[in-house]
This record gives C-alpha cells, sequence and structure tokens, in this order.
C-alpha cells in the first residue's frame, strides 16, 4: 500500500496500443524524480525536513516538487511560469507550497531566462534555501530505475526504441541509460519544438508557441546529447494532430508533448518493423483542453504527414522535421557541434 498519494501519482500506466507500440502513461511524470530526488537529498543530509526546496518551473514540475515536499514534511517555493494556470496555482496554495509567478511575458524563451535569473536573486536573500536545479543536477535521474526495470519486464527481450520529449533531460537520458545497462541495443528518440536550443534549432520559430517543457532557451545540464540515436522537431500544429489522433484512435487522453512523442513513435515503428517503440506520455490533458482539444476540428490527419528528413540543422523546417543524430556530442548553433 503506497503511503503517501505521491507514490501512486508517479506510478506509470504501461498501454499496448498495438503489437508494437507501447504507451507509458503518467499522471504528473516529474513526480517520480522529485520524490527521489528529495529523498536522496534527505538520506544524504544535503538538506533537512523543514528546509525550503527552491526553484523554477513551466508547471509540471511546480506539482511534483510541492507533493515530494508534502511528502516529506518540507517547504518549497517555486518561481512559476506564465504558463501556470489557475488550477495548478490553487493545488500549490493547498499543498503549502508558496508560488511567484512571473509577469506576462509573450515570448516563453525570455520567460525561461528570467526565472532562472529570478532564483539567483532568492538564493542571494535566502541562502539557506536549497536549489533544486531541476535542469542541472543528475539526482534528477534516480527516480526513473525503478519506472526503467518495469519497462525491462514488460517488454522481454524485443529490440526496444523508446521516444519521449527531452525537456530538462532526466526522464529520457535516465530511462536510455538505466535500460541499456543490460539492454545496449535500446535506441533512444528525442523530441524537441522549433525554437529549442538544447540541439541546435534555436533559430526556427514555431509561430504558435514553443512546446513548453521539451525544449528550452537555455542550455541544460541534464541532456546527455550522446544517449540520443535520432531527433524528430515537431511544431505545435503537428503536434495538435497528434494528440487528437491519440485520443481518438486510443482514447488516451494526455498532453501536447505527447502528441509529438506519438507522431514520432509512429514513424519510428514504420521504418523499423522488428522493434518495439515505447514513447512517453508524460502528463494528462486536462491542462491543454482549451488550446488544443476544443480546437480538434482543426487537426491535419496524422497519416497525412511526414517529417523532413535533414542531415544539417540548417535544414530544418515546419512543419516537422527528422534528423539521424547518432549519438553524437553536445550541440551549438545550427552548423555547429
Amino acid at each position: 500500500m503506497d503511503q503517501h498519494i505521491a507514490e501512486a501519482i508517479g506510478r506509470p500506466d504501461l498501454i499496448r496500443l498495438d503489437d508494437r507500440l507501447v504507451c507509458l502513461r503518467f499522471e504528473t511524470m516529474k513526480v517520480v524524480s522529485a520524490l527521489a530526488a528529495v529523498r536522496h537529498l534527505l538520506d544524504t543530509g544535503a538538506v533537512r525536513r523543514g528546509d525550503t526546496l527552491l526553484d523554477s518551473s513551466s508547471g509540471i514540475y511546480a506539482y511534483a516538487l510541492a507533493l515530494a515536499c508534502h511528502r516529506h514534511g518540507m517547504r518549497c517555493h517555486i518561481v512559476g511560469s506564465t504558463t501556470v494556470d489557475g488550477t495548478l496555482c490553487a493545488q500549490l496554495a493547498v499543498l503549502g507550497a508558496t508560488l511567484e509567478r512571473m509577469e506576462p511575458c509573450e515570448d516563453l524563451k525570455l520567460d525561461q531566462k528570467r526565472r532562472v535569473e529570478r532564483v539567483h536573486e532568492i538564493l542571494a536573500e535566502h541562502p539557506d534555501y536549497h536549489w533544486m536545479r531541476q535542469y542541472h543536477d543528475d539526482i534528477h535521474y534516480l527516480g526513473y530505475r525503478a519506472v526503467a526495470e518495469r519497462i525491462s519486464r514488460s517488454t522481454g527481450g524485443n529490440a526496444l526504441t523508446l521516444v519521449g520529449g527531452v525537456g530538462s533531460g532526466a526522464s529520457t537520458g535516465a530511462l536510455a541509460r538505466y535500460l541499456r545497462e543490460d539492454r545496449p541495443d535500446v535506441e533512444l528518440v528525442g523530441v524537441q519544438p522549433f525554437g529549442s536550443v538544447t540541439f541546435g534549432a534555436g533559430h526556427i520559430a514555431d509561430p504558435e508557441i514553443i512546446i513548453a517543457g521539451i525544449g528550452s532557451s537555455i542550455p541544460f545540464g541534464n541532456v546527455s546529447h550522446t544517449s540520443y540515436d535520432t531527433l524528430h522537431w515537431i511544431s505545435f500544429d503537428a503536434a495538435l494532430a497528434g494528440s487528437v489522433d491519440l485520443l481518438r484512435r486510443h482514447a488516451v487522453f494526455a498532453g501536447l508533448s505527447t502528441g509529438a512523442g506519438y507522431l514520432a513513435a509512429r514513424w519510428e515503428r514504420s521504418r523499423a518493423p522488428e522493434r518495439t517503440v515505447l514513447f512517453i506520455a508524460a502528463d494528462t490533458g486536462h491542462r491543454y483542453v482549451d488550446g488544443v482539444y476544443a480546437r480538434h476540428r482543426e487537426a491535419a490527419a496524422v497519416d497525412s504527414l511526414t517529417p523532413r528528413q535533414v542531415t544539417d540543422r540548417t535544414e530544418l523546417a515546419l512543419p516537422w522535421s527528422r534528423m539521424d543524430w547518432n549519438r553524437a556530442p553536445g550541440s551549438g548553433p545550427a552548423g555547429e557541434t
């Protein structure tokens, strides 16, 4: 029996959508990494019960850290993005977390930079606070070992391709690391929005919006570039089509990044009939009802969408591009590595 709701929320479902396509569905994925990270900090004496944990978040990690703090008797302070909605604000308040929401900003890249700058200001004012550094501290890898073990048990000895939004790098990087300990042939496919600098696509703007949570306007230390075999860059419109099709075809109600991952996973499955393809659904679709699902009539048919295959990031183009990354080292601007 679970001792706290966070443990139940962090346990994913494995759903076989067809014979070679599997969905790893979380209610809130980052609860896995936040719980394990806070437990590790307590066990090693880096923090004590009652201390304040601090971080920046566009939404999911804020909820995850608040739950982990509630579980372990910690205080929680979040510097929140403009994308943090009213439902989450209310949940954080009741859980006892304090939310410092940034002023509205049309540029989500600038919003991310401003949040990190504010974290540094808070640390100068409160040096006793512990910055969780979800983007840079690999303690956020720890919680995914149990998830990787469950994936291995459930998929058996089949050749496996893992697909997921890159984001901070923790989920896909950790799962690939742990899975490859016993199965070195596991392939990792990362999904990015246009405009993200993580793999050098900052020069391509998506006219709709950068997909919060799977891209970045600043370098992230937790991203292990050499773990990725393939990259997909997917626009808002294409991700919307994927999200709607996933709900319509398979009844899986998930967030926008999941729609992008589902689209990429379908493509990878079509190219490798001998492999099982597993994609990550990081959260549910509730936050995306107005921005995505209410627009379901606009969604393109996913079978009509194909990626532009590129060999260099200068060739990237909306709405969808794919590149063989081949576990190359970190990336600079387009045309550089």
